[in-house]
Parts: C-alpha cells; structure tokens; sequence
C-alpha cells in the first residue's frame, strides 16, 4: 500500500511539471531558428551582420514573449483548478 502512495506522489508531481518541460527547449529553437534563418538571408543577399543581428534579436524577443506568455497561462489554469 505505502508503495502506490509514493507512486502517486512520483506521477502527480510529473504531471505538475510536465507543461514546463518543454518551455526552455522551446525557447533555444525559436532563437536558434532566427539565427540561422537570418544567417542565410544575409548570405543570400551578402549584406552579412544586419539579417544575422535583426533576427537574432527579433527571435530573442519572441522566445521570451512565448516563454512569459506561456508560463502565465500555465499558472493561470493552475490556480483555477484550486
């Protein structure tokens, strides 16, 4: 009995964490996709540092944004199932 006890506490706690896994992950790809989306558009068109720095930056913004966006979402539904 003391062994589904622990097992519940061990999947309730993973089920609390789970949304949150994925968000720093999530992150690292949108700012890694605009770094090399505006690598190429820079060799592209040989204009080298401005795509590059552009959409660095545009892609850091959007990664924090979707990040802070999510995470509020995520608490939201968690204080109204309390």
């Amino acid at each position: 009995m003391k062994e589904k006890s622990e097992f519940s506490k061990i999947s309730s706690s993973y089920s609390q964490i789970g949304p949150y896994l994925g968000l720093g992950t999530q992150l690292a790809a949108v700012v890694i996709l605009m770094f090399f989306l505006g690598r190429w558009i820079d060799q592209k068109l040989s204009t080298t540092p401005l795509f590059l720095i552009s959409f660095s930056i545009l892609g850091s913004a959007a990664g924090i944004y979707n990040f802070i966006k999510s995470v509020l979402n995520l608490n939201e539904k968690k204080n109204v199932e309390k």
